[in-house]
């Protein structure tokens, strides 16, 4: 009987120092196709920021060009200390939460309402949407015009249909003109909230409701200690992006009131400051804080994704 051998087993070949710059040229030519649109973004966001933050630092008058000056932070102590602008950040805040919280609450309705199954569903969801397609300054004019107006708006419209000729007319912006800014764009942003959490509804165990129903849970105790719980990470994504968004909205305080009746907030401030005042150095500061608040709101929305992107990995 002949013994058999075996081929000792073969060796893969050292890597040589010629092959490592053709890996490296591999990758750059993978990336080559990126450089472009980085460059583009650079060149658009980042640039325009730093230019913003060095602007930020000096006493600088349109009308006055040679007399500008380097303050420091000078115009971020003016911001914070500042009367109007305090005023304005707080009217931010105010706006912000208002409509956030009204337009989840809202929308969470909404989302429950369309995840049952009933005869025209898909037409009531396209319905539902269609205020945050919207462009937002057609929308404030909507608002403005068509529904808000005194002397032919449909709110009066409706008063006098119901009252009389003896029904009042109230003028709804003169008379609450952040409220008239909060509905409208809590009427915008609705939408946005449904889509979030009915997807959020749409992604829930059913095996474990319908074990939940076996048991003897009604629908309240289901909402309660299952929907709710699992609705948590939608509810907060929704919170955070919608503030980064309504922080920085310009359009409805400008198209309804123009910033005025106490409504200015600080993105209308800063275009106030800029356009108006050509104090570019303090509307630079302003602007400027504006972008840190909104990082820090966006680093919040940014783990929450990620959050929920595990929770979905780590089901499947």
């Amino acid at each position: 009987m002949t013994a058999t051998t075996t081929p000792p087993p073969t060796r893969a070949p050292a890597r040589t120092a010629a092959s490592r710059p053709s890996g490296r040229l591999r990758a750059w030519a993978t990336r080559a196709p990126l450089l472009p649109a980085l460059i583009f973004m650079i060149a658009v966001t980042q640039l325009p920021f730093v230019a913003t933050l060095v602007i930020s630092f000096f006493d600088w008058n349109a009308l006055y060009p040679d007399a500008r000056s380097f303050t420091g932070f000078a115009n971020y102590q003016e911001v914070l200390t500042d009367a109007d602008l305090r005023k304005s950040v707080w009217t931010t805040i105010l706006l912000t939460a208002t409509v956030v919280l009204a337009s989840l609450v809202i929308g969470l309705g909404l989302a429950l309402l369309l995840d049952r199954r009933f005869r025209g569903r898909g037409v009531v969801r396209t319905l539902l949407i269609a205020p945050f397609l919207l462009v937002p300054v057609a929308a404030a004019l909507l608002w403005k015009h068509v529904l808000y107006n005194p002397e032919y708006g449909l709110f009066n419209g409706v008063l006098h249909w119901v009252g009389g000729d003896g029904a009042s007319q109230p003028d709804w912006i003169s008379n609450t003109p952040l409220i008239a800014i909060e509905l409208s764009l809590i009427w915008q942003w609705t939408p946005f909230m449904m889509l979030i959490l009915l997807a959020g509804l749409q992604s829930r165990d059913t095996e474990l409701i319908e074990a939940a129903r076996m048991d003897g849970a009604n629908n309240w105790q289901v909402f309660r200690h299952l929907t709710l719980p699992h609705l948590r990470r939608y509810l907060e994504l929704g919170a955070l992006l919608g503030s980064i968004y309504i922080v920085q909205n310009f359009d409805a305080v400008f198209t309804i009131t123009s910033g005025g009746l106490g409504t200015a907030n600080l993105p209308y401030t800063v275009y106030q400051s800029f356009y108006q005042a050509h104090e570019n150095g303090l509307a630079s500061a302003a602007g400027v804080l504006v972008v840190i608040g909104s990082i820090i709101i966006a680093t919040f929305a940014l783990r929450v994704v990620s959050s929920l992107f595990r929770e979905e990995v780590s089901r499947a």
